[in-house]
Order: structure tokens, then sequence, then C-alpha cells
């Protein structure tokens, strides 16, 4: 190194430039030595303990397209694009005059089944019957131990007749009561059938959110599984980012964070949230390991694709989100 020092300042004295190559050598030397500059979205640790995710991404936990459950012509549109639906919320129906009428039907032979399930006059009837034959029975039995022969074998014989008959109008009358229980739960099964058939033809939102499309109108014709609109829950929001596999010394699921995001007209702008998922991968490139908090979104300020700085909080984790 001295005598390389040496020969260029004896170069410089005589008024030669130093060779190019050799002052690109040392640069890329001195280049080669330095740090490489943090990728976007690294994550830094300022203070013990908290990380901090200079890169992230809000976006959406739940979102459905909502499709029709079975094929015809849609009788109604109740839902817009922009506003809000809660769930179970009817965002569209099928035309189901003919489903209702079916279910009309049903709910009147289930009450008239029921009716005869419930009604054991002639249960009782026949109970009597055979109360009132097997007395006649008995007293011309007694009669005869009285005085032989006071009622003739052919009328004793006639009476025991009348008596079985009577069981065995008992046993009809609880058979024929069974069957009209059987015949209630079958039409039961029916009219909830036909409720069923209504129903499918209401195209419903399971989730709580906002109608951000609606793909069909009022009076077309749709198929079976063809999508009819998108609800998008604004309410709870999720925010990725990365974490290097190095700061990931303890379990992070359940760690409270703050998100800081620029809104419209409320720059930085703070949210408290929490660690619901890290994932099981590292990244084979740069070491990195995809994380997301949660947050709560209620008056619906963050909207999904805003970015913003999350700091990982150090406290240990109170319970899970």
């Amino acid at each position: 190194m001295k005598h390389m020092a040496l020969m260029f300042l004896v170069m410089a004295w005589l008024g030669f430039e130093p060779p190019a190559q050799l002052v690109d050598k040392s640069a890329a030397t001195r280049n080669d030595a330095a740090p490489a500059a943090p990728e976007d979205g690294a994550v830094e640790q300022d203070a013990p303990g908290d990380l901090h995710m200079e890169d992230t991404l809000v976006t959406i936990i739940e979102e459905i397209e909502i499709p029709a459950k079975v094929e015809g012509v849609l009788s109604a549109v109740e839902a817009r694009e922009g506003r809000m639906v809660e769930s179970k919320a009817v965002i569209a129906r099928i035309e189901d005059d003919e489903v209702r009428l079916t279910h009309e039907r049903a709910s009147t032979e289930f009450e008239i089944a029921n009716k005869q399930a419930k009604n054991d006059l002639k249960v009782r009837i026949s109970r009597k019957a055979a109360d009132v034959a097997r007395t006649e029975l008995r007293r011309a039995m007694e009669s005869n131990e009285i005085q032989k022969k006071s009622v003739s074998d052919a009328e004793i014989d006639r009476l025991r007749l009348a008596a079985d008959k009577a069981d065995l109008e008992i046993d009809q009358a609880v058979h024929e009561q069974e069957t009209a229980e059987l015949t209630s739960r079958l039409k039961a099964t029916e009219m909830r059938l036909a409720q069923h058939a209504i129903d499918r033809r209401a195209i419903v939102s399971p989730i709580a959110g906002m109608v951000v499309q609606i793909n069909s109108q009022r009076g077309e014709w749709v198929q079976a599984g063809k999508t009819v609109a998108r609800v998008v829950r604004l309410d709870r929001l999720r925010v990725e980012g990365f974490v290097h596999s190095k700061f990931l010394t303890g379990d992070l699921v359940g760690r409270k964070v703050t998100l800081t995001v620029d809104l419209p007209g409320k720059p930085a702008t703070e949210f408290s949230g929490a660690i619901a998922f890290v994932s099981p991968e590292i990244d084979p490139v740069n070491q990195t390991v995809r994380v997301w908090a949660e947050f709560e979104n209620k008056k619906l300020l963050l909207r999904p694709g805003l970015r913003g700085k999350v700091v990982i909080h150090s406290e240990a984790p109170r319970g899970r989100p």
C-alpha cells in the first residue's frame, strides 16, 4: 500500500492521471465493506422489545360474493352499493309466488293433521264402550251364578264377543291416533321444506358490512351459483407486514400494536390492535416472516389499501383477539 501511494504521488507530480481501473477497484473495495441498505418494509428495533414495521398494508378480513341459490327472476333488489347491511340482511329476492302457495297448502294440511293427532275422542269412546261391554258380561255371568240358566249360553257368548270387540276397537283407535301423529310430523316436514324453498329465494348477506357491488337488477334472470352482490366487512380490518426472523424470540400472537396512518385531513392517526397471526414460514430470500394484526374500525375511518407504520409493543399478551 505504501508503494502504491508513493507511485500515485510521483505520477501526480509528473502530471499523469492514475489508472481508472485502480481507482475504481479501490472504491469497489470500500463499497463492499459498507452495510447493505435495508429493504422496504424491514423491521427496526428502537426500544428494547418494540418492533417497528415501516411499511404495512391495510387489508380486508372478510368479504363475500353472494350467489343465487336457485335460478329465477329477481323480483326485488333491496340493497344498493355503498350501503351498510347487517348480518342476515336480505340483499335481493327471487320470485317466490309458487313456493309460497306450496307453503300455504302444506301449512293447512299440517293444521288438519295436527288436530287429528290431538283428537283422542275415538279412543275415549272405545274405552267407554269396552267398559260397558265388560260390565254387561260380568252381570250376565253373576246372574247365572245366582240362578243357573237365567242367561242363555248364546247370550253369554254374544256379550263376551262384544267385550272382546270393544277391546279391539280401543287398539284400533289408538293405532289411528298414532298414525295421525305421524301424518302430522310428515306435514310439518313438508311445511319446513316449503319454507326452505322460500328462504333459498332470498339472497342474504352472511356478514355485516358494506355492499360494494350489485351485479343484477330487478327483472333479470339469474342462474344458480351466479354472484348477485359482493359485501365487504369494514368494522374490523387487518394490517399486514413482515418481521425479520431474528426478532421472533417469543410468541408475538396477542401482542398489542399501534398503527399510524395518514387519513384525509387527519395525518398521523393512530389505531390500537393486536397481533392475530404469525406465519410459520420464513422467506428463504430475505428471512422475513409475514404477520398481521387486527383492528376494530367501528367508525369506518380505516380503509383497505392504506399503508402505514406499525409498532409491536413489548408487553406480555393479555389474551388473543
